[in-house]
């Protein structure tokens, strides 16, 4: 058996412009969608994601709100930074990137961003309202990857109906959250959530019928591990060194011979991450459909 490959850039892409085509609209309405991102110090791997995000908007027509602050900023200047763009009528949708320097309080700063242009959808007040969903439309934005995750199932055939999903992981931006997604009436999976301290953990792999790695350990799932026939998404994100190279290479959870096994493969890279920022993108397009954002 060779997997199919879940293509996560060819579904980014088909994604981006079906959000051009309602950014359009928008214009014509009057209303342009901007991201802003607020970005503290020059950690290397947040300064390659924040200008990705901003080249995304730039393909969409999303305009773009870059807020870049030194590194010994303090709380006091990195919460003025989230005011400002709660208060400001051109940004639809922000983030603040994470991880921020030490000494600074994300948890603290995460919460000083308004739910309704909270564009990772991980607001405690937004996790709140998909908890309280277990069934209907959800009118709050939803956390990024959990969401790619589900839409790249849905374009590659992937169905999590009556299905038995094992997630890997703990993490707030996948473990923790997809299980309140997956679990929803109208998606109807059934989710064990599993994290490295699980004890017999390739007895949980065995079984499932989607398979879900985001724990950050490269290597992690094995082809026996997988039920044939099984989906495997790889989420986790580590740093390697190549030896060839003698550059850092990013790998994810799942060994390259799952894919003898598995009937479908999410590559790492290539797979849920580009879907993951056109997740955002869609957040924040929806804020502007909202219609405006109440502080």
């Amino acid at each position: 058996m060779t997997a199919r490959i879940l293509d996560g850039t060819a579904c980014a892409n088909a994604l981006k412009s079906e959000l051009a085509t309602r950014v359009q609209a928008l214009v014509k309405r009057g209303i342009t969608p901007g991201l802003g991102t607020i970005l503290v110090g020059s950690d290397p791997g947040s300064l390659v994601y924040v200008a990705g995000k901003h080249r995304d908007c730039a393909q969409v027509g999303i305009a773009s709100l870059r807020v870049d602050l030194p590194e010994e900023a303090s709380q006091r200047e990195v919460e003025a930074a989230i005011v400002r763009l709660n208060e400001d009528e051109a940004c639809t949708g922000f983030l603040v990137q994470l991880p921020l320097p030490s000494g600074l309080d994300a948890r603290r700063a995460l919460g000083l961003v308004s739910p309704a242009k909270d564009a990772d959808g991980l607001h405690p007040a937004n996790l709140g309202a998909l908890a309280l969903a277990g069934s209907g439309p959800i009118t709050t934005p939803l956390p990024c990857t959990p969401r790619a995750i589900l839409e790249l199932c849905a374009r590659g055939g992937v169905e999590f109906d009556g299905r038995e999903v094992v997630v890997v992981g703990r993490g707030l931006t996948v473990g923790r959250t997809l299980g309140l997604l997956l679990t929803r009436r109208e998606i109807n999976a059934t989710v064990t959530l599993t994290h490295t301290g699980t004890r017999n953990l390739p007895a949980h792999l065995r079984r499932a019928d989607i398979i879900i790695a985001a724990a950050g350990v490269p290597g992690l799932v094995r082809a026996e591990h997988v039920k044939p026939g099984a989906a495997v998404l790889d989420v986790g994100v580590s740093r390697v060194h190549d030896d060839e190279t003698g550059k850092a290479r990013i790998v994810g959870d799942v060994d390259l011979g799952v894919r003898d096994v598995a009937g479908w493969v999410s590559p790492n890279p290539g797979g849920v991450g580009p879907m993951t920022r056109a997740m955002l993108l869609a957040n924040v397009v929806e804020a502007a459909e909202r219609g405006k954002v109440v502080l």
